[in-house]
């Protein structure tokens, strides 16, 4: 019976000792998990050892949200305030916001952010966005004052500092809306805190626009009463606010701060570059989520004038885009502010603000800030994201701010560059003086064929001949002097009629239409901006027998016979089949009454 019970006993020593090395084993996964995560992903902590995250240290991967009843808090919180405290908020402007979290968004999201309608509305600028809602970041704001908190809050702004809690963002982590009494009363209290806010005592040395500065100024706590964004315009999104707004580049996040009793719930998702459904162009366009809140990063910098938000890179680098799509709009949404505008340039291209640093420097008198490089938290009362943007290379001076026009801007243009010339002289009034032709030359597609032929023709009518050829590296102040000396502007459609902005007004432009149907698409490109310039414009469409497209197709084919049917297959086809394989061989027989014509008008 001892042999018996001592194997029994062995046995279950064993059993013991299994299950003890299997608990051992357990711990100490946990632990080296833990350890792991520590130090590798230290933003899944929701707590540092104080309770309290700083901006600089708060994770930006996902928004947490503050879903308050501004009404039931407005009424909670004036229910517990006595009366020294509203006397002590009253007479010192300085006392702090009780829950100023830091909240940032991801630059780098590329899905949406949603909810169902029941609990908030959210609006974005990808119509793929509305199929991923069941991925919102949406959460409650958690933490809370206690009871000493409250108590130190009716003894003034000082020990209130000593009390208040400001909550973290948690990377890739949700926390679900709760429902129960005691996160009510958690909210209770920070719609109490909000309602006491004013404006923080810091120190900060604003180098940018604001100088040394020994306080927070007054951010104006007013509440704008329309849509944070206008997505109805067909090529531009754009978001404007006035109020409390925090612009924090490294989050790519634009927040416009709730006043107390607001019940405004947007956000909106936008990339600020004005080609809208372009999507291999925004392809490469950083994202900026634009959100109403009532928690925000703490301002690190405070600006005295507004801010613009918009992108470089896209088609930028090819001269027409330049202008249509950054310059002309830039000029639009910023030139009302007289210089007193912060610009901040997503996916900026140094080399492109260096190109045109003098539009910039009249533009704006402050440095330029990159967006995606900047880690302060920028706070605002006026900010623009994106860019107003009409048709192409125009002005819509029924919408556009202050009613500007492309008269304005090709003003604008020629006094940037320091250009002598703002009206065209008539023929006569200056002695032995000949009508300058500038001829734009090509070199890779769209060539003349026979320039010397046509420069020949153009001085034996009487101009002046210039030739010159404008390309990416072209300098710009040199350029635009060479085009400003002259009368008659002419070239094939291409990017460097675009130099047409430096003009004087009343100038002639002559166009010529390569062989495939493309009027249209020549006439909206610079027809029709040449003469909102208040240019006189000239439209030249070449016949088959000028263009080298017949050394390349017999007679018969149809590109001849039906060049419109090719435009079926979309602009990609018509730009590879009419513009970079063909140039131009101009019939100068054809051609020189065009010359003519501008010669009369110039002596009108």
């Amino acid at each position: 019976m001892k042999a018996v019970e001592r194997a029994k006993l062995v046995r279950s020593l064993r059993q013991e000792s299994r299950r003890l090395r299997l608990l051992v084993l357990v711990i100490g996964f946990f632990l080296v998990t833990l350890t792991f995560v520590v130090v590798t992903k230290p933003d899944a902590l929701l707590f540092n050892l104080n309770g309290r995250l700083s901006v600089d240290q708060a994770p930006r991967s996902l928004l947490i949200r503050q879903r308050v009843d501004a009404a039931a808090a407005a009424a909670a919180a004036a229910s517990r305030r006595s009366p020294d405290t509203l006397a002590a908020a009253a007479e010192d402007p300085k006392v702090v916001d009780g829950d100023s979290a830091g909240v940032e968004v991801n630059a780098n999201a590329n899905v949406g952010a949603g909810a169902s309608e029941d609990e908030k509305r959210v609006l974005t600028s990808e119509p793929e966005q509305g199929k991923k809602a069941e991925e919102a970041t949406q959460s409650e704001l958690l933490g809370g004052e206690d009871e000493e908190g409250r108590k130190g809050l009716r003894k003034g702004h000082q020990e209130d500092k000593e009390h208040k809690v400001t909550l973290p963002t948690v990377s890739n982590y949700t926390i679900h809306e709760a429902t129960d009494d005691s996160d009510n009363g958690k909210q209770e209290v920070v719609a109490d805190r909000k309602a006491d806010a004013g404006s923080q005592l810091v120190t900060d040395v604003d180098q940018s626009n604001g100088g040394d500065r020994s306080h927070q100024p007054a951010l104006d706590n007013i509440e704008w009463d329309k849509p944070l964004c206008d997505f109805s315009n067909f090529r531009a999104n754009v978001c404007e606010m006035r109020g409390n707004i925090r612009i924090h580049p490294s989050g790519s996040s634009v927040m416009y701060m709730e006043p107390a009793g607001s019940m405004k719930d947007e956000q909106w998702k936008i990339k600020p570059y004005p080609r809208k459904g372009d999507e291999l162009c925004l392809s490469h366009i950083t994202e900026v989520t634009v959100q109403s809140s009532k928690v925000a990063p703490e301002c690190t910098k405070y600006h005295d004038v507004p801010a613009v938000i918009f992108a470089l890179t896209g088609y930028t680098g090819n001269l027409f885009h330049d202008f249509t799509d950054v310059l002309v709009p830039l000029f639009t949404t910023a030139s009302e502010f007289n210089g007193e505008v912060q610009f901040l340039i997503t996916d900026m291209a140094i080399w492109w603000t260096r190109k045109y640093a003098v539009v910039f420097e009249k533009l704006t008198k402050y440095p330029l800030i990159d967006f995606n490089k900047d880690n302060e938290v920028h706070c605002f009362k006026h900010a623009i994201l994106g860019l107003h943007a009409y048709m192409e290379f125009t002005i819509d001076p029924l919408k556009a701010p202050q009613n500007y026009s492309m008269v304005d801007f090709n003003r604008f243009m020629r006094r940037t560059y320091s250009l002598p010339r703002d009206e065209v002289t008539a023929l006569g009034e200056v002695p032995k003086t000949k009508p300058r032709l500038l001829i734009i030359s090509r070199q890779r597609t769209r060539m003349f064929l026979n320039l010397k032929e046509i420069v020949a023709m153009a001085e034996e009518i009487g101009y002046e001949v210039v030739v010159e050829e404008a390309n990416v590296n072209s300098n710009v102040a040199h350029f635009a002097k060479v085009v400003n000396s002259v009368d008659v502007m002419m070239g094939v459609h291409g990017a460097g009629l675009t130099n047409c902005v430096f003009l004087p007004h009343s100038a002639i432009l002559i166009q010529i239409v390569p062989w495939g149907a493309l009027d249209g698409i020549c006439r909206v490109d610079f027809g029709y901006p040449a003469e909102q310039m208040g240019l006189r414009y000239k439209h030249y469409s070449i016949g088959v027998h000028e263009s080298s497209l017949t050394d390349q197709y017999p007679l018969d084919h149809e590109i001849f016979k039906n060049p419109l049917a090719f435009h079926k297959n979309g602009f990609e086809f018509v730009r590879q089949t009419f513009m970079d394989t063909q140039n131009v061989r101009l019939d100068c027989n054809r051609f020189r009454p065009i010359l003519l014509e501008a010669l009369d008008q110039l002596n009108q």
